[in-house]
């Protein structure tokens, strides 16, 4: 089967911002425009194309990325729209992963926001080309110099804007294209009918300022415009949009477009920018892997003759065909039927069914080809971050990381025959969504669900209820505390057994040390004279591991601490795995009763937004939760913008206590930030009272 469209003329992108710059409605947009849909739905009412879920509709919000196709000036432009709340970040992680370009939107009001800054980050390790539209031009408030200003200063990126507002606030017409130097003022209400015209004279002095600097930076990028532009001599505009697109793709800048999506204006000049400054996949270097026999490096680069490699971004269910496993091709074709190698998992696999996405709607493949983004159904067993390939020519590509859960929740179900439905539906969900861990607490006997924030786990919840049918009981959320230690230590640990038979003999002497932050749990071997034997170092990691899940202060996770076996002593007869992995443990968990265990529990960065008569009274409740303010600052339209870092634990229904204090006109958006010890008189009430070591 031929491939359908080009590969030069193919853009995989997505959209990506904070929550409420207007993602949605502007992929909306440019679905009206490209004749994808035949009607522009909105977010405000529930009927966006992209928003498909009920609790989307219902709360106005993305919550899972989803991905359409649509074409514009004979390109093939994929798309996928991800959350902007950051409960959801995982979406954009791994919609990031496999995206060769973004569209990133700010609101023109409140300019770089939190997520914005992550969104940001997330596509700086990707390494990931990008554009800036400015959304909402027509807002109270609005100015795009500030934002301008704002991702230079915040984002570190060489800003260029491409476009200026023609007007702005209630006035917003339309967009200066600094390219033609032609003024595009929007007719009517759908933002079909427009007209170019000449800029206003009020307008040239500072539309030549700015195209002067749009022409040095894409005279930047290739020794020919720079001599053309040293020399005082015209560029063209196709030499300007070269440039402009080398830079792009260089991330050596960043084109800034603007427009007012909600009003119907300046999509169009965002599609052909995608078009004009946004990669193909031939434009990005090779995709990166290892030859999982060899270990050696592998690269793949887009075309349909290479060997086929595909890595697996999102695990969806879907109650019509089944499990839906969403692919980036990177290079080759799959076609319908196929057999193909999952080489995460070292097994092999048959494509049933090939689809292209529509949000929840599909169409039917017989084969995909390198460059393209589709859904596949029969592959059951793919998780996130699997690669497909070639038997014969197998590599393992990076797969994608995600961050730890930070809130809990206990959930029963109703009935006991409720109990084998929700145990299949959290592993459906915990399938679909990384970021969702489970366990049963051996104690109460009931399923912990951990997430992102209370949305997440809102969200999860609701989910079992509608889609599976699962009656439960949730319980209140709880903090996903994490023990750690502040001293050194060292301590032994022994398991020896003797029976009619074989008996049971290990010993390990072990010392524990503090990491930094977020330095994970390290094991080190250095025992020296063979006291250890080298097959029974796995298995006293393994015991240590194994330890570590359950701390010695409140039963949470140990976390940054190096392990470093410096002893052991084996029996000729007696000594066994087990043996071993037993005594690792106790080792391990004597070793940290004598280091100084101390809790740790998450914080927050928290943005507030309040009116500048309510900041005494949200300071003042910020403080009772004992948050740290990092800054103040104003905004547009008589608010204040309050920074702070707050514990998840103070927290908890910060959305009522904020709607309280302001009259219901405050905002505010949190996302983790980091682990830090807790106050002892807090970690006193968390650790159980029989406990004599010392806490934080």
């Amino acid at each position: 089967m031929a491939r359908e469209f080009s590969l030069d003329k193919t853009r995989n992108i997505g959209i990506a911002a904070h929550i409420d710059a207007g993602k949605t409605t502007t992929t909306e947009r440019i679905l009206f425009y490209t004749g994808r849909v035949h009607r522009m739905g909105e977010v405000d009412e529930g009927a966006a194309t992209m928003d498909w879920m009920a609790q989307e509709q219902e709360r106005g919000i993305t919550i899972t990325a989803a991905a359409t196709t649509c074409h514009w000036r004979d390109h093939t432009v994929n798309i996928i729209d991800t959350p902007g709340h950051v409960d959801f970040t995982v979406e954009v992680e791994r919609s990031l992963r496999v995206l060769d370009g973004v569209v990133a939107i700010f609101c023109a009001v409140a300019g770089v926001q939190p997520q914005s800054e992550t969104v940001w980050r997330q596509a700086d390790k990707y390494g990931v080309p990008r554009i800036a539209y400015v959304n909402k031009m027509d807002r109270t408030g609005a100015d795009f110099h500030r934002v301008l200003h704002a991702m230079r200063e915040r984002l570190g990126c060489r800003a260029v804007a491409v476009q200026l507002p023609l007007g702005q606030e209630a006035e917003f017409q339309g967009v200066i294209d600094l390219v033609r130097m032609k003024a595009i003022v929007y007719l009517d209400d759908e933002g079909k009918e427009f007209r170019e015209e000449e800029i206003p004279e009020s307008m040239t002095t500072l539309a030549n300022r700015f195209r002067e600097a749009m022409l040095e930076a894409a005279a930047e990028t290739d020794e020919e415009l720079m001599d053309k532009y040293v020399h005082g001599e015209e560029m063209t505009e196709e030499e300007i949009r070269r440039g402009l697109r080398r830079g792009a793709l260089r991330y050596m800048m960043v084109p800034v477009l603007c427009g007012a999506s909600y009003r119907n204006k300046g999509v169009q000049p965002l599609l052909d920018a995608i078009v004009d400054y946004l990669p193909s996949p031939l434009e990005v270097p090779p995709v990166q892997g290892i030859d999982p026999r060899t270990r050696e490096p592998v690269s793949r680069k887009a075309d349909d003759d290479e060997p086929v490699s595909a890595l697996a971004f999102k695990v969806a269910v879907d109650r019509n065909v089944g499990q839906l496993v969403y692919l980036r091709i990177y290079s080759g074709s799959l076609s319908r039927g196929a057999t193909v190698h999952n080489s995460t998992q070292q097994t092999k696999t048959r494509v049933g069914r090939l689809l292209r996405m529509h949000a929840n709607r599909r169409q039917n493949l017989q084969e995909a080809f390198a460059g393209e983004i589709v859904a596949a159904v029969g592959l059951d067993k793919a998780n996130t971050g699997d690669t497909l390939c070639d038997q014969e020519a197998p590599v393992l590509l990076e797969s994608i990381t995600f961050p730890d859960p930070v809130i809990s929740v206990s959930i029963e179900p109703a009935t006991k025959v409720e109990e084998v439905k929700l145990v299949e539906a959290i592993r459906a969900l915990s399938g679909e969504d990384p970021t969702l861990e489970s366990h049963t607490d051996p104690d109460s006997g009931q399923i912990i669900l951990s997430g992102m924030g209370e949305l997440h786990l809102d969200i999860i919840t609701d989910r079992l209820k509608r889609e599976f049918q699962v009656s439960a009981n949730i319980g209140r959320p709880q903090v996903a505390y994490r023990e750690t230690i502040r001293g050194t230590a060292t301590a032994e640990g022994s398991h020896i057994r003797q029976t009619g038979g074989r008996g049971q003999y290990g010993k390990v002497t072990l010392e524990v040390s503090p990491r930094e932050r977020g330095g994970g749990l390290v094991f080190l071997d250095r025992t020296r004279g063979g006291s250890v034997p080298r097959e029974f170092i796995p298995p006293i990691e393994e015991g240590v591991r194994e330890a570590a899940t359950s701390g010695i202060l409140a039963g949470y996770p140990v976390v940054d601490v190096e392990v470093t076996l410096i002893h052991g002593q084996v029996h000729d007869v007696d000594s066994s795995e087990l043996a071993f992995r037993v005594a690792g443990g106790e080792a391990f968990r004597r070793a940290l009763r004598e280091a100084d265990p101390v809790l740790l529990e998450p914080i927050m960065s928290i943005e507030v937004v309040c009116p500048e008569d309510r900041m005494g009274d949200v300071l003042s409740d910020l403080n009772g939760r004992r948050a740290h303010v990092t800054g103040v600052k104003a905004s547009p339209g008589r608010t204040e913008t309050i920074d702070a870092l707050i514990p998840l634990a103070a927290a908890f229904g910060y959305a009522t206590a904020l709607r309280n204090v302001t009259q219901g006109r405050g905002t505010y958006t949190m996302e983790p930030s980091h682990y830090a010890e807790v106050p002892e008189d807090i970690a006193r009430s968390i650790v159980p009272g029989d406990y004599t070591v010392s806490v934080a």
